[in-house]
């Protein structure tokens, strides 16, 4: 049986086969039996306090039945519960920290289409579950739970000063006013709909917002990180500086130029890493990324001293790195950027602040800021329709990836792995060229569908 867990929580079609009211309660159940061991919770009890957790949403609409069977399973089990309601999933992390929570749940699919949605867990401190956490969750799904009675069950109440605390934490960790520039934020009709716009507005920028009227159904709709077009229309008609692009719960941050250029995760990573180099304040001169990053972004690392530590896909494998390396910037091609300085996992919100920071600091456009990096020619196919659990042991396709490896040598990479988060593979390769990059990409992707089919 495949594992519950996938990179980013649980996620799946809501009301479908995975993620339901049932799961929901149940996922609720589990956690806290496996959340409230420790120190901490041995703390709270002897000062005769129960534990606390912090539940956030974004607003697809489906959020509010999950959200409500995770607040009852909670609560049933002896859990008070302060519901945040539709915040960022960063903004749920730090609040889970801020307040001394013993931990936290998030409902959302982050960039997924309306129809899905997930469960994610932050542990105490607001950080993301290990692998081995996740898997006693998982295991203790079904087997007894808590059970208390009278006064014992726990509480629900609104948390209703969350927006508050996460904006004026955010505009905390800049040094530098945003007076006199002029940002596009697209908010995706997400949860970051109104808290980007008014952080952008404290720290002192002139707003444009778009995207920023979520009903529920239209959320990452044609518009956020997915969809950067009416951004980039946006950017040209009113002449700003750049644009601020988030996805549905704001833990991502893309950008584009005031030519209407877009900037990817890759290419902030590579502004922020030179300019903290630059001003001591890179921890240990290194920066965390994936092994999804550009190779563009390794070039240019390598020119400025900076060690580039790579970790598998997905923020908390990120989030491990910065750990062990004892680093503070690292992040995702796709814009999950992570200080360790200010939070505790993506922040979709924090990165673009520090961006336009950074434009407001030099006086330079971000166009030319982005010049720090040389993008190579990358394409992406996502092969849907295949057994991914194969991939790894498939003989054609390792022999095809080892051929044209070898085709590209030093001037290009080949990159397959199952996604964590969808049933596809995503084939990747990058290459001197977009002609050798597509050519190569799309005969793998041909290799895969046939060798892997379902």
């Amino acid at each position: 049986m495949p594992r519950l867990f996938g990179t980013d929580g649980v996620r799946g079609l809501a009301n479908g086969e995975i993620i339901t009211a049932d799961l929901a309660l149940g996922l609720a159940q589990a956690a806290a039996v496996v959340l409230t061991q420790g120190r901490h919770a041995d703390e709270n009890r002897s000062r005769g306090r129960r534990p606390r957790a912090v539940l956030a949403r974004d607003p697809r609409v489906s959020g509010e039945f999950i959200a409500a069977a995770v607040a009852a399973g909670l609560a049933s089990s002896g859990i008070d519960v302060l519901d945040a309601g539709v915040i960022p999933t960063p903004a749920a992390a730090f609040l889970v920290g801020d307040i001394d929570a013993d931990f936290g749940v998030m409902v959302s699919a982050s960039h997924n289409p309306m129809p899905d949605n997930g469960i994610k867990f932050f542990s105490f401190g607001g950080t993301k579950l290990p692998d081995v956490v996740e898997d006693r969750i998982e295991a203790s799904l079904g087997k007894p739970h808590l059970l208390p009675t009278g006064g014992g069950v726990g509480r629900i109440r609104r948390f209703s000063d969350a927006e508050d605390r996460y904006i004026v934490h955010l505009v905390g960790t800049l040094g530098q006013r945003l007076d006199g520039v002029h940002v596009v934020i697209d908010a995706a009709h997400g949860a970051a709909a109104g808290i980007s716009p008014e952080a952008f507005a404290l720290a002192g920028a002139t707003v444009t917002v778009i995207g920023a009227d979520p009903d529920g159904l239209n959320i990452n709709d044609g518009v956020g990180s997915t969809h950067l077009e009416q951004l980039q229309a946006k950017v040209l008609e009113v002449g700003a500086d750049l644009g601020i692009a988030h996805d549905g719960d704001a833990d991502r941050c893309l950008a584009v130029d005031h030519t209407g250029a877009v900037i990817d995760g890759d290419q902030i990573m590579a502004i922020l890493a030179v300019s903290r180099q630059a001003r001591g304040l890179l921890r240990d001169d290194t920066l965390v990324a994936t092994v999804m990053s550009n190779l563009g972004l390794r070039v240019a690392m390598a020119e400025h001293g900076i060690r580039l530590i790579e970790t598998a896909v997905g923020d908390r494998y990120v989030l491990e790195g910065l750990a062990e390396h004892g680093a503070n910037l690292g992040g995702e091609q796709s814009g999950h950027i992570i200080f360790t300085d200010h939070a505790t996992t993506g922040d979709g919100v924090l990165t673009g602040l520090h961006l336009a920071a950074e434009v407001a600091r030099t006086g330079r456009t971000l166009a030319d800021l982005a010049a720090v990096m040389t993008v190579y020619p990358q394409v992406l196919i996502n092969v849907s329709g295949v057994d991914r659990t194969r991939l790894d042991s498939d003989e054609t396709v390792a022999a095809a990836v080892a051929a044209a490896s070898e085709q590209l040598g030093d001037t290009g990479r080949v990159l397959l792995r199952p996604s964590g988060t969808e049933p596809l593979v995503r084939v990747m390769v990058e290459a001197s060229t977009e002609d050798a990059a597509r050519t190569t990409a799309e005969h793998l992707a041909e290799v895969v569908r046939t060798a892997l089919a379902a």
